[in-house]
């Protein structure tokens, strides 16, 4: 229980998978912390736990891709936010392509984009990396329903939030 849960309990945010690649090592996570933070220039930010294999990776990654996923696919979320890539090799088991950067892009995400990490920020038991969009891709129509925290809350992490 934090301080904080009288009003984000009652939120229900996006949830996003987040993936990266640094110095020949792939990593990604199920990310609830993200939000487009800038309109001119756009700019997003997504917030990763000190915790997780992502985190350790981005540290030294030039770009990191944010997928939308659909409500439905949930077998990559509960792949991305159940598992830990200390013990399993996520992009084993699922197709994808490399994008900008070598940046992994998830060939069943309906939108996505890649974004140069223009920042970093300590936020806590998270850091906050400021991506400057590169490359967006919407390969569905405008009228997906996004997986959202609420869809999520049955997955245990792989890794603790904090």
């Amino acid at each position: 229980m934090t301080e904080l849960d009288p009003f984000t309990d009652l939120l229900d945010p996006p949830m996003y998978v987040v993936t990266t690649e640094a110095d020949g090592e792939r990593a990604g996570c199920l990310v609830g912390f993200g939000s487009q933070c800038s309109i001119q220039p756009a700019r997003f930010m997504v917030w990763l736990s000190k915790a997780n294999r992502t985190f350790r990776v981005a540290e030294h990654a030039e770009r990191l891709t944010v997928h939308l996923l659909r409500r439905d696919q949930d077998h990559l979320a509960r792949l991305f936010g159940g598992e830990t890539g200390d013990h399993i090799d996520k992009f084993a088991v699922v197709p994808w392509h490399p994008g900008p950067g070598g940046s992994p892009v998830l060939d069943e995400a309906p939108a996505w984009f890649v974004g140069r990490v223009e920042n970093r920020i300590d936020g806590g038991d998270h850091v906050g990396f400021l991506l400057a969009p590169e490359t967006v891709t919407n390969a569905q129509d405008d009228t997906i329903t996004p997986l959202s925290l609420s869809d999520a809350l049955d997955i245990d992490p792989g890794h603790p939030a904090n």
